[in-house]
């Protein structure tokens, strides 16, 4: 008993190393962190301990939610940064909002921009999951302004 109790002990303590190892950073000037942290509002429809997923302020669609690592990186172009635990949750934080929504068997979009000419505004990676109406089919179409 008293073996099983220091195993467990032990075990307890290396979690909470590794836990506090692994604490995501923040930007103090990241909106989106500022929403992980609790200091800016958001309506939050999703939360686990990887990622966190809210209603898009300016939505483009009758749903449009954006799910998010709760983690800082700035774009999918910083991936590799992420644990593959919270890899794995972005995706599947996405299908779960979509499904809650009720937009699964319809149909629902998940946008991913990253960069300035792909129209990323905010610098924390981020998945937009929209649906719950008919979307346009060519999403990527160029500006009519900006055409050769």
């Amino acid at each position: 008993m008293r073996r099983t109790l220091l195993f467990l002990a032990a075990f307890a303590l290396a979690a909470c190393q590794t836990l506090v190892a692994e604490a995501p950073k923040a930007s103090t000037d990241c909106i989106f962190c500022k929403i992980v942290a609790g200091t800016a509002p958001s309506r939050k429809v999703y939360e686990d301990p990887y990622v966190l997923a809210f209603w898009d302020i300016r939505p483009r669609a009758k749903v449009h939610l954006l799910v998010i690592p709760k983690q800082h990186v700035a774009s999918l172009k910083e991936l590799d940064e992420l644990p593959m635990e919270t890899r794995a949750a972005l995706l599947s934080a996405c299908v779960k909002v979509a499904r809650d929504q009720g937009i699964v068997d319809q149909g629902f979009r998940i946008i991913a921009n990253s960069g300035k000419d792909a129209g990323q505004s905010v610098f924390h990676l981020h998945f937009h999951v929209v649906g719950g109406e008919k979307l346009r089919e060519d999403a990527i179409t160029r500006d009519p302004a900006k055409q050769p």
